[in-house]
């Protein structure tokens, strides 16, 4: 089989480990065919030039299992990061240190299947897009409960924030491999990983995929820890949510001048007896509950705001492993 190494794709996947111990062998082991020079189903050809396994700090002994890998496989590259900073900024650290035309992100429990890059790198060529998400075409092996609030979330997401595309975002991504480095070098912290994508690409797209049952272990994302994914999403995204303030603000004036309006014509015309303490307290609560959520809502921007100005690092990269602490 000839191979022209000119359109030769080289891509580069970036797996950020939180508790991959058990889950990295397999998921390398599937990577390494496609670390040969081969064709993609609609005949382009591409070969994974390197696998960044970055490490962020989990507490199993995933850094053991990636010095493993990195001494069994030569494409394995290990990056240490000083501690936990969680799964975006992981993803941004390996996109820094890839060199491939694409990027990949995918996730260490397996249930992304490596073999879908082909499908999506055609997906990217065929439509000259930027960047392709897969699209799961089965529900993900969680629980009804975490899908349904999934589903809720991206359905929010869209509706809040006016862009149908961001529902519809996944781990599992093809990047363009100069978009992805410059993402990772100009992304501040505080921002969502894929808002951040939205900023610099103006081609996306997806591929199907199907998605595979996680290899033994269950998910490290708490409900807690997701909600604070969702919140962080729709306070990167824009002004949106603030513009929305505005509008229950101007909305909440208009209301009280109609109940004030109905009050008096109901005490001149109707004779009706109008009762003030309860009125009073629905109209105070009310309205002081609009201006705290106001207030709270603007208070989150400012906090967002804080942390890029004061220059807060998204991640830092060590040249040792940070290994969890010993249990005696």
């Amino acid at each position: 089989m000839f191979m022209d190494n000119r359109s030769m794709h080289r891509v580069s996947i970036v797996i950020p480990v939180y508790q991959g111990a058990h889950t990295l062998p397999t998921l390398v082991k599937e990577i390494a065919p496609l670390t040969q020079p081969q064709l993609t189903p609609d005949g382009n050809s591409f070969m994974v030039c390197e696998v960044l396994l970055v490490h962020d700090c989990g507490p199993d002994r995933s850094d053991t299992t990636m010095e493993d890998m990195h001494a069994q496989y030569s494409f394995v590259q290990p990056v240490w990061l000083s501690r936990n900073y969680g799964q975006h900024a992981a993803t941004l650290a390996g996109m820094a240190s890839a060199t491939g035309d694409w990027v990949v992100s995918i996730d260490e429990d397996g249930q992304q299947d490596p073999a879908d890059i082909g499908r999506m790198l055609d997906s990217a060529l065929a439509s000259s897009l930027q960047l392709v998400y897969a699209q799961p075409m089965n529900p993900p092996p969680h629980g009804w409960l975490r899908n349904l609030f999934s589903r809720t979330a991206k359905t929010i997401s869209t509706k809040l924030l006016g862009n149908s595309a961001i529902g519809r975002f996944n781990s599992f991504r093809l990047v363009d491999g100069e978009i992805a480095r410059t993402l990772a070098a100009y992304c501040g912290n505080g921002v969502y990983l894929d808002v951040g994508l939205f900023w610099v690409t103006g081609r996306i797209g997806h591929c199907p995929v199907r998605l595979r049952n996680e290899l033994a272990r269950p998910s490290g994302y708490s409900y807690f820890k997701l909600f604070g994914h969702f919140w962080n999403l729709i306070l990167t995204t824009g002004t949106r949510p603030l513009r929305l303030i505005t509008v229950v603000g101007f909305g909440s004036m208009i209301l009280a001048f109609a109940i004030a309006a109905y009050a008096l014509y109901g005490k001149l015309y109707g004779q009706v007896p109008v009762q003030g303490w309860a009125s009073i307290l629905i109209v105070v609560a009310f309205f002081s509950g609009s201006i705290l959520t106001a207030l709270g809502v603007i208070a989150e921007y400012l906090a967002v705001t804080m942390g890029i100005v004061m220059g807060k690092p998204l991640y830092v990269v060590s040249t040792k492993p940070t290994r969890p602490a010993v249990r005696l």
